[in-house]
Parts: structure tokens; C-alpha cells; sequence
């Protein structure tokens, strides 16, 4: 009886992962769309965390409530979006320094293209926190410790955004679902590091 009653958890266990990863190949779906103008990525992000918190917690939500949170995030979030892409600029000026031979330009364009990797992983982390009412400001200086006091969920927010270059690489419309993993990978190590 006890043997069916562990089989009969593991099972039920097993289904509420997946139902949680199938809802973050959705929700990737969803952010996707919302990054289509461009500079809106730091609120998709931050839209579709919320919604994969609210999921993990057995809360009702779906695309309407996806869509207040992406509207809600998207009044600060769209300079936090720009900047992004100012920073993105700067390195790509960094890299096309160490092509050209330029003194010093390898070690220009790899502190800049690592200082990038750490910007994303600090946005992704603030976006993992957001909820309406937090500044995107106050997020990300607490996103920025978090960064570097905790290089194990750095490099795991690193690992998931490789798999997103990846599959875009071999098959672009996978890169699409992929992107909800990688929110829901930072809604993930965010509760590790809340726990720890």
C-alpha cells in the first residue's frame, strides 16, 4: 500500500515538473512576442518571470495577466531595454577595436565582451524579482551583488542563455520556447539564493 501510495507521488510529482516546463516553453512563446520591439526585452523578461513565479506557486494566471504584468514593466523597463542596447553597441565598438589590431584591443574586446555577459546575467536576475511597484533601478543594484555574490546561479543564468544561442544556431525557431527556460532558470536560482 505504502509502495503504490510513493509510486502514485512520484508520478504526480513528475507531471507538475512538466506541466512547469511546458508552461515555460509557452511562456517563451509569449516573451518572444513581446521582445519584438526591441528595446521592450527587459519587460518581456520580467512579464513572463512573474507568470512562471505565480505558476510555481499554483496561482491562476495566463495571457491577460502576462499582458498587465509586460505593460506594468514596460513604463521604466524601456530605458533599462535601451541601455541594454547602448552597452551592446559599446562592445560590439570593443571587438571590432580587437580585430582591427589596435594596442591593447584583445584585452579591450574580452573585458567588454565579459562585462556584457554580466550585464545580462544581472538583468536577467532583476527580472526574475520584478513585480509592479519595484524600481527597475533598485532591481538591478541588487541584481549586480547578486551577480557576484553568488557566481554558482551566475553561471547557471550563463549555461541557459548558451542553450538559447544554441539552438538558435541549429534550429532558429527553437531559440523561441528556449527563451521561457532561461526565465524560468533565473525565477530558479533566484529562490536557491533566497533559500541559501
Amino acid at each position: 500500500m505504502a509502495e503504490a501510495r510513493t509510486k502514485a507521488r512520484r508520478e504526480s510529482l513528475f507531471g507538475e515538473r512538466f506541466a512547469l516546463f511546458a508552461e515555460a516553453l509557452l511562456t517563451g512563446v509569449w516573451i518572444a512576442v513581446a521582445c519584438l520591439g526591441v528595446i521592450t526585452y527587459p519587460a518581456a523578461f520580467a512579464a513572463g518571470a512573474r507568470h512562471l513565479r505565480r505558476r510555481a506557486r499554483h496561482e491562476a494566471g495566463g495571457v491577460r495577466e502576462f499582458v498587465a504584468d509586460f505593460r506594468a514593466a514596460l513604463r521604466a523597463g524601456w530605458a533599462v531595454g535601451l541601455a541594454g542596447w547602448a552597452a551592446a553597441a559599446a562592445v560590439w565598438v570593443d571587438v571590432q577595436a580587437a580585430r582591427a589590431g589596435l594596442p591593447g584591443g584583445p584585452l579591450v574586446g574580452a573585458v567588454g565582451l565579459f562585462a556584457l555577459i554580466g550585464l545580462a546575467v544581472a538583468l536577467l536576475r532583476a527580472t526574475a524579482l520584478w513585480a509592479p511597484g519595484r524600481t527597475w533601478r533598485a532591481l538591478l543594484a541588487d541584481a549586480g551583488r547578486r551577480t557576484v555574490l553568488d557566481p554558482a546561479g551566475s553561471f547557471l543564468i550563463i549555461a541557459g542563455l548558451a542553450v538559447v544561442a544554441l539552438s538558435a544556431a541549429f534550429v532558429a525557431p527553437l531559440a523561441v520556447p528556449v527563451l521561457g527556460a532561461v526565465a524560468a532558470a533565473a525565477v530558479a536560482v533566484e529562490e536557491r539564493y533566497r533559500h541559501r
